[in-house]
């Protein structure tokens, strides 16, 4: 496994894996690996010829109050896990490698971006999309996985990357879970053993939404409404968000019609920690 420090090494590393007819999966990452990454790696193995690992915590997504300097950086453990799941490349840029001068051009999506993080973090997309399109620019042709836990930002990474005619497939992943269903996330680690048991309040409170459409209910309404009230009955939950949308729009949606695909997608506070979680559903 190389290991690339430098945008240069890295791109020429992936132009001359191209050159010699080999295919490129990337897994975009911002560290602090777990199995719910190590299935995009294993997808991105299973599909292309030679993965490409990327690891930076990118500060232009986090909000001044937010946890940058606090969030996990293990880079020796990270390395030896892309290593065991057959990654080919990691980049392992420094914040000066990619942005060794203020930043005077940023990304921004209309639409997608608006609604649930865009509006619990105003400043948030503009700092995915603008370190998503530097590392595809940087990365090439590609395909590039995201899991399906950060719903809303693979959404806006797919439009992103048709709109401006990027060269790269964008494949989601399903979300991994623990085995009492927690989604798999790298700020896990914060929860107390208390917020850690309550936070399986968001899992359950979406199949107990999810059991209700497929009960017969239509009106969406009804369902946030249920699934935001399974989230606030957990004393130790801050529900920020509880929303039934389109999965491709996200939209919120009013009459869910027989066939209808559903996103039923969440956001609660733990303490300082903050987590998210969806499913998807077809009304039926």
């Amino acid at each position: 496994m190389q290991v690339c420090a430098t945008k240069s090494e890295f791109r020429r590393f992936l132009d001359d894996t191209r050159a010699a007819g080999r295919t490129v999966g990337l897994v975009p990452t911002m560290g602090a690996l777990h199995a719910g990454h190590r299935s995009l790696m294993e997808a991105a193995s299973a599909e292309c010829d030679v993965v490409a690992l990327t690891i930076f915590v990118n500060p232009l997504q986090f909000a001044p109050t937010e946890d940058l300097s606090k969030y996990p950086r293990p880079i020796e453990r990270d390395l030896e896990l892309a290593e065991a799941a057959g990654v080919g490349v990691v980049f392992t840029p420094t914040v000066e490698e990619m942005y060794p001068v203020p930043t005077a051009t940023t990304v921004h999506l209309d639409g997608l971006t608006a609604p649930m993080e865009g509006a619990a973090r105003p400043t948030h997309f503009d700092g995915v999309t603008t370190v998503v399109t530097k590392l595809f620019n940087i990365a090439g042709p590609c395909r590039a996985y995201f899991g399906e836990k950060d719903f809303q930002q693979l959404a806006v990474v797919r439009r992103m990357a048709a709109d401006l005619d990027q060269p790269v497939e964008v494949v989601p992943s399903p979300i991994i879970r623990e085995a009492d269903g927690l989604a798999m996330s790298s700020r896990n680690i914060y929860l107390s053993i208390e917020d850690r048991a309550a936070a399986l309040v968001l899992y359950r409170s979406l199949l107990a939404a999810s059991e209700l459409i497929s009960a017969g209910e239509r009106r969406a309404s009804v369902v946030a409404a249920q699934l935001a009230a399974d989230i606030a009955s957990e004393p130790r939950a801050a529900l920020e968000y509880a929303e039934v949308v389109d999965p491709l729009t996200l939209e919120p949606l009013d009459l869910l019609d027989v066939g209808t695909d559903v996103r039923l997608i969440v956001a609660a506070r733990f303490a300082t920690t903050r987590l998210l979680d969806n499913l998807g559903v077809r009304a039926s």
